[in-house]
């Protein structure tokens, strides 16, 4: 059984920087290899939102309001995904949710937290 993990999250001063990370258990590195990878983020009241995303053999793509901000990356090896998120604004705050396309199936993680004072 596949499982998304998401951890970093918390509470950061406009400016400032977090760093997610999205840990995927029960599967092999081979397939996270190929695997397409996504964070998304909801604010309260708010739909679910695309944020950047990362696939095999492809440019990462972002969102345009975190374009310059915000850096998607993978650990194969360690099967992890990060958000590297700088100059954190207001409205970056949310519930920030890791999702995987692995074994033909969609994953989703239970989501981290992410507050942001002014």
């Amino acid at each position: 059984q596949v499982h998304l993990v998401e951890s970093g999250g918390g509470l950061v001063q406009a400016g400032g920087s977090l760093r997610l990370s999205c840990a995927a258990r029960g599967t092999i590195t081979s397939v996270f290899n190929s695997a397409t990878m996504n964070w998304y983020r909801q604010a309260p009241g708010k739909e679910r939102e695309f944020v950047a995303g990362s696939n095999l053999g492809g440019s990462p793509t972002y969102v345009d309001s975190v374009k310059d901000r915000f850096t998607i990356s993978r650990d194969n090896s360690r099967k992890t995904m990060y958000l590297q998120m700088n100059s954190l604004k207001p409205e970056d705050a949310g519930v920030y949710y890791c999702y995987g396309r692995l074994y033909n199936r969609d994953y989703w993680g239970p989501g981290t937290q992410v507050f942001v004072s002014s």
